[in-house]
């Protein structure tokens, strides 16, 4: 357990607390976390026993955590927990809260009363979902997760780079194809059974945190459960508190956190974007002797080449400048990302200049 200074108190860190999450959250400093993710309970409103075709029984949730009386009384349960998380939610801080057709869109509305700001709706699309067995609706093949920001001006953390190189160098977009959690990663108890209903998969927690936090900033869930959030937060690098209103769940979320290891060089979790990255001028590769003068350098295919100048310049038969502006010169385009357009010969193969740059800014880290 660690500890740290925020506003008027300490918080307590990476850490299982057992209790009313909404009283739990108000026991914190404001402005205490950098994300939140929440699993509130669906409300399913079950009616009676859910049945497979050989009349087995389906493992459907039907503990009290999910039980409301009335839509009204869910709802102020929505409220109530939202404006806590809202109070310790830091400004640049975001919002993640995951729900199916029976609780989202009533939640989709608290948020917005409660001047939230929402950046996307991103669909959980399962590629392995529970069939529909009773044959009058369609299979319930996703769920949705709502990200939000407290004010539209917030200046939130957003790893873009990071989401389009775990999406094979493609935009992440707003539906994610992701198995439901099965397996060795299922909890289970004594009889074998599972250990909690509506456990999350861990691949689902790493592209959140991933896309939404750097190393070392704080993880809340209010709706903590089987701790999929803390497992993927410690294996980050980050710090998590999780809160939790059943005992048993907290004992289960805490034997399953601490037997995970957290990565032990940050540079393996962190992920900034380019924009964070210091700017490296392209004449400071000659200054470091990383490129001769009289270098050639080549564009896609070989089409077009320069010649690297002292002065960090290129030069063609007819024209000089940046390796941004004799870009575009040579294409006879309005503008060109020279990083990206120019590349050195190395043993045959054409290398992106912008390879030299990471190294660059590696010595310089």
């Amino acid at each position: 357990m660690r500890f740290f200074a925020r506003g008027t108190g300490r918080v307590e860190l990476d850490v299982v607390k057992v209790g009313d999450c909404v009283k739990l959250m108000n026991d914190l400093p404001e402005g205490s976390v950098d994300m939140i993710f929440a699993d509130p309970p669906y409300n399913l409103q079950l009616a009676g026993d859910l049945v497979r075709p050989d009349h087995s029984k389906v493992d459907a949730v039907d503990d009290d955590w999910d039980k409301f009386d009335s839509f009204k009384i869910y709802d102020r349960f929505t409220r109530e927990w939202l404006r806590a998380a809202r109070r310790i939610l830091k400004d640049n801080g975001t919002l993640w809260v995951i729900g199916s057709y029976h609780n989202i869109f009533r939640v989709g509305t608290s948020l917005q009363d409660l001047d939230y700001w929402i950046l996307n709706d991103v669909i959980w699309r399962k590629s392995n979902p529970m069939p529909n067995f009773r044959g009058r609706r369609f299979t319930n093949a996703h769920e949705t997760m709502i990200w939000a920001v407290k004010d539209k001006d917030a200046r939130y953390t957003f790893n873009y780079e990071a989401m389009k190189a775990l999406n094979d160098d493609l935009q992440m977009r707003s539906d994610w194809l992701i198995p439901i959690c099965t397996g060795h990663e299922r909890l289970r108890d004594d009889e074998g059974e599972k250990a909690h209903p509506t456990q999350k998969p861990e691949a689902l927690l790493h592209r959140i945190i991933l896309s939404s936090t750097k190393p070392g900033e704080v993880v809340l869930d209010p709706f903590f459960g089987s701790g999929t959030t803390g497992a993927v937060a410690r294996r980050l690098g980050r710090h998590f508190i999780g809160l939790e209103r059943e005992d048993t769940y907290a004992r289960l979320a805490r034997k399953r956190v601490s037997k995970v290891k957290p990565v032990d060089d940050v540079n393996l979790v962190d992920t900034p974007s380019k924009r964070e990255q210091p700017r490296i001028p392209f004449g400071w590769l000659v200054e470091r002797g990383l490129l001769e003068p009289g270098t050639m350098l080549y564009g896609p295919g070989r089409r077009f080449n320069a010649k690297v100048r002292a002065d960090g310049t290129l030069i063609t038969r007819d024209f000089k400048g940046s390796i941004h502006q004799v870009g575009a010169h040579v294409q006879g385009a309005p503008a060109c990302n020279g990083w990206q357009f120019w590349n050195i010969n190395v043993e045959g193969k054409l290398m992106p200049i912008d390879v030299l740059r990471q190294k660059l800014r590696s010595e310089m880290n």
